[in-house]
């Protein structure tokens, strides 16, 4: 997919690296093959809108968009779609900390953790 600087990837892009970790933890939390990532968001956080991870059955809600990115089937509901498109997911294990780093093109402010943005 082409993209240029007007338009954003409407999908949630999973880095190798966070793909990896989440069939680390995955595996860790019991599910084999058979599990998906929901990603949304929610109100709160000192920017306005939190971050929401969870790893879940691969049972879609009617209403979720799904997308499948680096072998992660990701759940997203469309409320929350609305604010993730074009968002890239990655793992950080530096010294900063560890967690999941979102790189979200929608984001116009986000706090010093990384866990709310506001748009």
């Amino acid at each position: 997919m082409t993209t240029n600087a007007s338009h954003k990837p409407l999908t949630i892009e999973v880095t190798d690296k966070a793909a990896k970790t989440l069939r680390r933890i995955a595996t860790k939390e019991g599910y084999l093959d058979d599990f998906a990532l929901r990603v949304g968001v929610k109100g709160g956080g000192c920017s306005g809108l939190l971050y929401v991870l969870a790893i879940e059955e691969d049972r879609p809600n009617e209403s979720d968009r799904v997308i499948d990115d680096n072998d992660i089937k990701v759940f997203i509901d469309k409320k929350s779609y609305v604010f993730l498109a074009g968002t890239q997911l990655d793992f950080s294990d530096g010294l900063n900390g560890k967690g999941f780093v979102f790189e979200n093109p929608n984001a116009n402010r986000s706090c010093g953790c990384g866990n709310s943005f506001g748009v």
